[in-house]
């Protein structure tokens, strides 16, 4: 039975920055992420959330943490941890928040894409490479790459991020870091792409986010392997030279292409039959890569 969606979340007295998805509490050392339902497209907020969707988010970062014991921002979930005024509001914040370490944020996406998708099939069609990365000729959509690659992005306050090479990756970062931060994405990736495949999930590409703390330590951070981040495709659907069917919001773009909307104005809100579509998707990734149910207490 699918719960009424947040929308946003509402915690008096406590600073707040709402993301696209996220709504960030700043308690002075550290941070309260919650995950809201709000689902966007085309780089606008639907009107319309997806009921359980921030608890899929939340649930399935927290799952990649434990598996992948990587150095992460996770303090804890229990919502009495964060203060009085989160405690007051369990019901709708627990399943959703988390309780961070503060770090200061490293100013690129650090993607890695394991086949030839989405931006990076576009822009190899253009010049056969990926972020200055060369690719073979011959390459089809959605075809595995001989190996992984790092392809980083800028973080764009509006609009989508902006692909760019290692070289000027390195420029913003300095060298020693966006070396370090190409090693660790790519091994992260590798560990849960092959995780995945048991599982039944193609990972195709995701984005991480990497924060360092004041000693200096590179830390994962935001949300981890999510249908948000990454492209997840079904293995068993998978072919080479076509556009494979994902577990995120593709029900949600394809409805929103057919209700000529403008993509310049306030978008128009889903119905049932789509929003329940689309929060299968996300369940359905969830329990395929958990082998669980999502918890709703």
């Amino acid at each position: 039975m699918a719960s009424t969606p947040l929308l946003q979340s509402h915690v008096p007295g406590i600073p707040c920055r709402r993301g696209k998805v996220r709504d960030v509490y700043d308690l002075g050392d550290k941070l309260v992420i919650v995950a809201t339902d709000r689902i966007s497209a085309f780089d606008w907020v639907l009107p319309t959330g997806i009921p359980d969707k921030g608890r899929v988010l939340t649930q399935l970062t927290l799952f990649w943490l434990e598996y992948l014991k990587v150095p992460n921002h996770l303090l804890g979930t229990d919502v009495k941890q964060m203060g009085l005024a989160f405690a007051e509001q369990g019901e709708v914040l627990t399943g959703r928040s988390m309780l961070v370490r503060k770090a200061k944020v490293v100013p690129v996406e650090c993607v890695v894409r394991g086949y030839l998708a989405g931006s990076g099939w576009k822009e190899y069609r253009r010049d056969s490479k990926v972020c200055g990365v060369p690719l073979p000729s011959g390459l089809q959509e959605s075809q595995q790459l001989p190996e992984p690659i790092f392809t980083p992005a800028t973080k764009e306050e509006t609009g989508h991020d902006i692909n760019i090479s290692f070289e000027q990756m390195a420029e913003i970062t300095g060298e020693p870091t966006a070396e370090e931060l190409r090693r660790r994405s790519l091994e992260v990736y590798a560990k849960a792409a092959e995780y995945a495949q048991g599982r039944g999930i193609i990972i195709a590409d995701t984005k991480f986010e990497w924060g360092q703390l004041p000693n200096g330590e590179l830390i994962l951070i935001d949300e981890v392997l999510t249908p948000d981040s990454s492209r997840f495709w079904p293995r068993d659907q998978y072919r080479p030279g076509t556009s494979p069917p994902s577990f995120d919001k593709q029900f949600v773009r394809d409805w929103l292409e057919t209700t000529g909307w403008d993509k310049n104005s306030p978008p128009p809100a889903a119905p049932a039959d789509v929003v329940a579509k689309t929060r299968e998707k996300y369940l359905e990734a969830y329990e395929r890569l958990t082998g669980k149910e999502l918890p709703m207490d």
